[in-house]
């Protein structure tokens, strides 16, 4: 997520700039877990569906902040340039798809009365979504000028990485011990992905 101060400003008036991406987006993810509860005849198996899906839609919009300031270094282009300039307002998409993900858990979570989370999960999955709380507070203008540059910077890198590390140990797993082959290869680009991110972001800060 970014501020004004650090992206170029995203033209108003447009569906593809600026806030709107926060509200099509978030539309966009609904409509589809609206779509697969209905194609999953609801229930758990809706559920279930509706929180694998949301994992991948806020995957993606984390993996486009997350790299959006490398890539325009590394990558300089019409592309990269819209990136940049509409990473704040994916970022806040990515925190609402999460949000959306967060009520797919608990509404499995009374549909299921066995279903549990692990200390280990619950604590780091919850306090990435302290982090996505206080880092979407914090992407608006005013908030942002309250907390200062520092705080900012030291609060949405803290968190980000943060994020980074939970959806690592969340398919790091998967990609290596999936008794069934075709389960490990449907993780495997994902790690791949994160892993690709990291080394992307390394390149940008390397000096020419």
């Amino acid at each position: 997520m970014a501020t004004a101060r650090t992206s170029t400003p995203a033209r108003t008036g447009s569906l593809l700039a600026g806030w709107p991406i926060v509200g099509w987006s978030t539309l966009v993810v609904a409509a589809l877990c609206v779509l697969v509860l209905v194609a999953a005849g609801g229930g758990e198996a809706g559920c279930r569906a509706t929180v694998r899906l949301t994992a991948r839609t806020s995957f993606a919009l984390f993996i486009a902040a997350f790299v959006a300031s490398s890539v325009r270094r590394l990558w300089p282009n019409a592309l990269t340039r819209w990136l940049l300039a509409n990473r704040r307002y994916i970022g806040v998409s990515f925190a609402a798809s999460h949000a959306i993900h967060l009520l797919g858990i608990i509404a499995l979570a009374h549909l299921v009365p066995d279903f549990t989370i692990g200390p280990p999960a619950l604590i780091g999955g919850g306090l990435a979504y302290v982090f996505l709380a206080a880092m979407t507070a914090t992407s608006f203008d005013r908030t942002a000028a309250w907390l200062g540059s520092r705080r900012w910077h030291l609060l949405h890198k803290s968190g980000m990485y943060w994020c980074w590390f939970i959806f690592f140990i969340s398919y790091v797993p998967r990609a290596l011990t999936a008794s069934n082959p075709a389960d490990s290869a449907l993780y495997a680009p994902f790690v791949a992905t994160l892993l690709g991110a990291l080394v992307v972001r390394a390149a940008a800060r390397s000096p020419a």
